[in-house]
């Protein structure tokens, strides 16, 4: 029996600065770890080290100013039609930092991810390993969620797990999550690109099976 082959999953990475896990994604990308391609790399910041590096590795960028449009229908509009340009299967929000309306990300419902420092539900918006260390907490980590309209609300597919010690600093602890980041958000879209993860009405699946839990992956060893 013929099979089809599946196509790579074609990316639009968002990222607002030095775009990290933007890099991680792009290289496991080229270096076929991920079936999948990264189509276009958008900034709403110029001048930004992420631009830089997507133009280093050959993959084509675009600026849209979030301070030069008259507002955020003009600038959400400028971004979807970007996207849409690129016949893009998936949006990948890669530390990006402007909040985006619930008419934008319902348009990709369930084709678009995002990545949050903290053990999500714990630790919604910014400055979470500050807050992590302030509260004493003895343990961190980074959230792979599909975005909804509530701020960093959506289903949870994968967490990393790492220890906060008491003599961390913040640049430390942020460091020490960081790296498990390029480990879970390049995972995550590799099951998309594979297949083993999907959205059916308002929920993710993975393997074919509800996902009302999110996978736990431990990295007490950091």
């Amino acid at each position: 029996m013929s099979t089809i082959a599946r196509q790579p999953l074609r990316l639009a990475i968002l990222i607002s600065g030095r775009g990290s896990n933007m890099a991680t994604i792009a290289r496991d990308c080229l270096q076929k770890r991920i079936a999948a391609t990264v189509n276009v790399v958008i900034s709403d910041r110029p001048g930004v080290a992420g631009i830089a590096t997507a133009q280093e590795m050959g993959i084509e960028t675009h600026v849209i100013p979030w301070r030069t449009a008259a507002g955020r229908p003009e600038f959400e509009q400028a971004i979807g039609e970007c996207i849409d340009d690129h016949d893009i299967d998936l949006v990948v929000l890669a530390g990006f930092m402007r909040v985006l309306s619930g008419p934008f990300v319902e348009r990709y419902a369930g084709r678009m991810l995002n990545i949050h420092p903290s053990l999500l539900p714990k630790y919604t918006g910014l400055h979470t390993h500050r807050r992590v260390l302030e509260a004493g907490d003895t343990e961190h980590g980074a959230s792979v969620h599909f975005v909804t309209p509530e701020l960093d609300g959506g289903p949870i597919i994968l967490q990393s797990r790492v220890p906060a010690r008491p003599d961390d600093t913040e640049s430390v602890l942020s460091a020490r999550v960081q790296s498990t980041e390029h480990v879970i958000y390049p995972r995550v879209i590799g099951w998309i690109a594979d297949g083993r993860l999907s959205w059916n009405r308002g929920r993710p699946l993975l393997d074919g099976k509800p996902l009302d839990v999110p996978v736990v992956e431990d990295f007490s060893d950091r």
